[in-house]
């Protein structure tokens, strides 16, 4: 039972039926929808070119992708030509020059486009921005994990998931595992007392070394930042925030909820202090507490070692990895799109994972403000700070230095 004295069943229950009001009203407002939704992707790097791809898949019925948004021409003209000269797709690509959108502005002229919906696969750090535009436009989402890299791009993230869901906007987030068919069905058991109360909880998200590029001749500051993105706290998050936010996501999903505070710790111990490596850390270890007293015990890190991801909840009746009770399905990375277009059609559940994924990105972001700064975080502070650490201008004749590393007890 959680602080508002609701079970975990009933709190499913609930769910259900406020999943079933606005499928039914979303049912009303899909009928203006064509019969072939047109896709737009900004961000058209590996990530962008991959979801576009999962995004057309056979099984994903009368889609087509019409519009590319990159900072960079080389990586759009890199994306098009992947998806152009796909065998599996090709016949849902219908992108012409006029839909090539390249440089800063280029979301913006993407989501003004003849576009049904945008995916946004960008760098973590444009998401709260490039939100704000897709819902201005009144077009539908789906939006990489995490939606921020710092708390003022939570709340950014939060209010435009709140506004998509007054306009019956659809928006699926990247943390595919809620549409893993194992998860759910096994989540769902949990949640109906399968292993007893939950007393612990633990998740893993520990890989090889991060990908990372050489700066090139002619690239500045900026540009060098933005293509070497995922090394940079400010670009994209850090370790704990771009990627063991899968994990956190599924921990918040199964407490019905994000963490009342955070106690952290880790470091910098193996990645070289090179500029390839940008500021983050390469290790995280967490303590988080839920608003019940229930301790989650998080790690991450990127070593040259043996890697280790996974979730394991531990109940007063038995043990679970979050996949144990549940029949697999689709892969997740095709469902998740099945289930968007579904939704803006009528033909299936609601979806407007806006609020979780806010949260659950909230959840990864006060795990990186504790370790960092040597301090316990309660979810109300971190909700309510005003820390942003993206720069409040971007240009590419500035100088953007890297760092400085972080070093807990240090302004």
């Amino acid at each position: 039972m959680n602080e508002r004295g609701i079970t975990r069943r009933d709190f499913a229950k609930l769910g259900a039926a406020a999943s079933f009001a606005a499928w039914t009203q979303r049912r009303a407002a899909a009928e203006t929808n064509s019969d072939t939704l047109r896709v737009g992707v900004i961000g058209c790097g590996g990530r962008g070119t991959g979801m576009a791809i999962n995004m057309l898949d056979e099984r994903n019925e009368n889609v087509q992708v019409v519009a590319l948004a990159d900072a960079f021409e080389d990586r759009l003209n890199s994306c098009r030509n992947a998806l152009e000269n796909n065998d599996n797709v090709a016949g849902r690509v219908n992108i012409d020059d006029e839909h090539c959108f390249v440089g800063f502005d280029a979301y913006q002229r993407l989501v003004e486009a003849d576009v049904d919906i945008v995916m946004d696969c960008s760098p973590p750090y444009n998401r709260p921005k490039h939100l704000e535009a897709i819902v201005a436009a009144g077009k539908h989402i789906f939006a990489e994990k995490p939606v921020a890299v710092d708390p003022v791009g939570v709340q950014r993230a939060l209010a435009a998931a709140e506004e998509a869901e007054e306009k019956g906007l659809s928006y699926v987030a990247g943390t595919q595992f809620r549409h893993d068919s194992r998860r759910i069905q096994t989540i769902e058991q949990i949640h109906d007392g399968a292993i007893g109360d939950v007393v612990a909880l633990t998740t893993y998200y520990c890989g090889n070394l991060p990908w990372s590029r050489e700066r090139e001749e002619g690239w500045s500051d900026l540009e060098y930042h933005l293509r070497n993105w995922l090394v940079h706290n400010w670009t994209g998050g850090s370790n704990i925030v771009e990627q063991a936010v899968h994990g956190l996501d599924v921990m918040d999903w199964v407490m019905d909820g994000p963490p009342r505070s955070v106690f952290g710790s880790g470091a910098r111990s193996w990645l070289p202090e090179e500029e390839r490596y940008g500021d983050i850390w390469d290790n995280f270890t967490c303590n988080y507490e839920y608003p019940d007293g229930t301790q989650m015990y998080h790690l991450s890190r990127w070593w040259p070692t043996d890697g280790q991801g996974g979730e394991r909840i531990v109940g007063t009746e038995g043990i679970s990895d979050t996949q144990d009770m549940g029949e697999p399905g689709i892969t997740s990375t095709v469902q998740q799109f099945i289930d968007l277009t579904n939704s803006i059609r009528g033909e299936g559940p609601y979806y407007n994972e806006g609020r979780r994924i806010a949260h659950s990105t909230m959840t990864a972001v006060m795990g990186r403000m504790s370790a960092y700064t040597g301090q316990r975080i309660l979810w109300d502070e971190a909700m309510e700070s005003d820390l942003s650490i993206v720069p409040d201008e971007l240009d590419f004749d500035q100088e953007y230095p890297v760092g400085p590393i972080a070093v807990p007890g240090e302004e």
